[in-house]
């Protein structure tokens, strides 16, 4: 078996068998991407440390992919517990209580949206099975929601394959191919079916990453140029400075909310969720119309 299909195994096997348990997390890679023209991104600026504060038991996650070394010591942009929750966090009374459905994020972090929305964050993984069967919910829930909601995207930095993929997410962004994320989703998940299936002949589809950087490029540019993209262009938008800033700003958030599992949600920098707190998919997405709705409100002097 090839390091690819080993590693995607792995990890999707993890995901499968034990969601909301700590799973592996693959080694560092040693080897360093095509070369980027232009200079490297700045380092953000740094902001006070994140912190959320879970108040009652919160329920087994079972539609979530976890990756977290338990033994890796949390850093100073990791997630601790306080013991008080500001009460300008609480929701009104109702359905949904802090620390079971949601953890207020303390202190609030800013976010990249323009003044007056409300940011609804997604952090994922394109070859995460729960990010996958979350997608079709999110895509209906991004039809309908309210005006005000601005929905982002950040593909989680855990390791070598989560930096691939997010490679490739961000290259398509930046080439306004944002409809090949879904061609991807059915590419990666087709190629770990056709794996598992154990039938011996080699899958039809591809995982879009490989043993190397510049396999994994190679395979990435041939997935693009079936969909019509320039391979010219997706060198150069591969290559990007615009890239490179987008892939250091979702290793940053990937460190600064201490994420441990995806699909993994942050309302307007000041609320997780998933899908195991929320209690299911269509309950997320009714909690984050609720959290979106009470900070547009207090935006507004509500």
């Amino acid at each position: 078996m090839n390091r690819p299909l080993a590693m995607l195994a792995l990890l999707m096997s993890v995901c499968v068998g034990a969601c909301g348990r700590e799973a592996p997390r693959p080694a560092a890679s040693a080897s360093s991407p095509p070369a980027a023209a232009g200079s490297k991104a700045e380092a953000a600026a740094a902001h006070a440390p994140v912190t959320t504060t879970p108040t009652e038991t919160v329920p087994d996650n079972t539609a979530q992919e976890s990756a977290r070394d338990p033994d890796e010591p949390p850093g100073a942009a990791s997630l601790e517990h306080l013991a008080t929750l500001p009460p300008q966090q609480q929701l009104p009374g109702g359905r949904w209580k802090a620390g079971v459905n949601y953890d207020p994020v303390v202190p609030a972090q800013p976010t990249s949206v323009a003044q007056g929305k409300v940011e609804v964050m997604e952090v994922f993984w394109l070859g995460c099975p729960h990010c996958y069967a979350l997608e079709p919910t999110l895509i209906a829930w991004r039809r309908s929601k309210p005006d005000y909601v601005e929905f982002v995207r950040v593909p989680v930095m855990w390791g070598p394959v989560h930096r691939a993929h997010a490679h490739l997410f961000y290259t398509l962004e930046a080439l306004g191919r944002d409809d090949l994320v879904e061609r991807a989703f059915d590419e990666i998940h087709a190629y770990a079916t056709e794996a598992q299936q154990g039938t011996g002949a080699p899958p039809t589809h591809s995982p879009l990453v490989g043993n190397t950087d510049q396999e994994t490029f190679a395979a990435q540019e041939e997935f693009a140029k079936s969909h019509g993209v320039d391979a010219q262009a997706f060198t150069t938008a591969y290559n990007s400075f615009a890239v490179s800033s987008n892939l250091q700003r979702a290793q940053e958030i990937t460190e600064r909310y201490h994420v441990d599992g995806v699909p993994f949600i942050i309302v307007n920098g000041k609320y997780t969720t998933d899908v195991g707190k929320a209690g299911g998919e269509t309950e997320l997405t009714k909690l984050i119309d609720d959290l979106a709705s009470v900070e547009h409100q207090r935006a507004h002097g509500g």
